[in-house]
């Protein structure tokens, strides 16, 4: 059985995946569909660790509900509060014409979150916390890990 939300995702809205310590982020772009960015290596925490430093990802449009897995989500405009987002059509367009394209990619500087981000708000940054150093998850971009304190 799939974990599904009640929540009714709006065209431009961001989709938060919420798989245990790593969170996926995307774009719902309607008729049930997202786009997201994928590292070639997609399993995982394991695909964000390898792509750490250099690698690429391919932008891709999946219906939610084979993106979600077995996992939840929810609607997450909580950047809404900082930074204005553009109009719906534009993000809708901006995100379907990415569709195919291979990007750079790196869990701190250009991961899934910060494209989300750049198609909503026309701007890239994550919410990403100033403690790097911790002996819990931080939340980098948009993925959750464990940082060592030998760093």
């Amino acid at each position: 059985m799939r974990a599904m939300c009640d929540e009714k995702p709006k065209p431009g809205d961001r989709i938060e995946f919420l798989q245990g310590i790593y969170h996926h982020w995307a774009l719902y772009v309607g008729d049930g569909d997202v786009v997201h960015l994928t590292p070639y290596c997609n399993s995982g925490i394991l695909s964000s660790m390898v792509s750490l430093t250099n690698g690429k990802a391919l932008v891709q449009k999946d219906k939610l509900s084979d993106v979600v897995g077995y996992d939840g989500w929810r609607v997450n405009n909580d950047l809404d509060k900082k930074h204005v987002p553009r109009r719906a059509e534009d993000i809708v367009t901006a995100a379907r014409h990415a569709v195919g394209r291979e990007l750079d990619y790196s869990v701190v500087t250009k991961n899934c979150e910060h494209f989300v981000n750049k198609l909503r708000y026309a701007r890239g940054d994550g919410q990403i916390r100033t403690s790097f150093i911790s002996s819990g998850p931080q939340n980098i971009g948009g993925e959750r890990i464990k940082f060592l304190t030998s760093l």
